[in-house]
């Protein structure tokens, strides 16, 4: 059983430990209203949440299988009666999952829908999107092909999926509340002295 292994769980708690210190961080004081006024609304702020999960996931990922490859640290492949697992399955199943449990409607930011439901769900499915498109070239392929040439297609679908979400945040306005709460403290700042 691959998630009897202690390999399994790095990746995710990894990922789980970065996208808690950000909750973490927006959850009080000035950011939190900063958050809450750009991402109040429910569908921007799951694909804030969903572009967030996919990001730090790629960061991870990609990290993770650069050591393996080259045999840094205490990372290892996942392997199941001398099978190697690929962390695409994970994100597959993690895909089926998000996609479930919105079909019986949870995470679906109607409104009697659970919030953090909704929040929980679209880290999800970002985290199952970068785990799936990481080995896009392997699907596309029907052979490993991460470390060769044609490796390359992941990095490309990462890419476009990445830049579709991003630009569906439609995040600006956020970064621009947080740039001007530091400036206008700065300058505050400034004046009592």
């Amino acid at each position: 059983m691959p998630w009897l292994h202690k390999d399994f769980w790095i990746g995710p708690i990894i990922i789980a430990f970065i996208l808690g210190v950000l909750a973490l961080v927006f959850s009080r004081g000035r950011l939190r209203r900063i958050y809450e006024s750009h991402l109040g609304e429910s569908r921007r702020e799951r694909m804030f949440l969903a572009s967030l999960g996919f990001f730090v996931s790629v960061l991870v990922v990609r990290g993770i299988t650069i050591a393996i490859h080259n045999d840094i640290g205490p990372f290892h492949n996942v392997d199941m009666g001398g099978r190697h697992i690929h962390h695409m399955v994970w994100g597959i199943l993690l895909l089926l999952l998000v996609g479930y449990l919105w079909l019986i409607q949870i995470g679906t930011g109607l409104p009697n829908s659970s919030p953090w439901a909704g929040r929980f769900c679209s880290m999800v499915y970002g985290i199952a999107a970068a785990l799936t498109l990481d080995e896009f070239a392997l699907w596309l392929n029907l052979k490993d092909v991460y470390w060769q040439r044609q490796g390359r297609e992941s990095y490309e679908a990462m890419g476009l999926f990445g830049g579709i979400m991003a630009i569906g945040v439609f995040g600006a306005p956020l970064f621009k509340g947080i740039a001007r709460e530091f400036l206008g403290m700065f300058t505050q700042g400034a004046r009592h002295r």
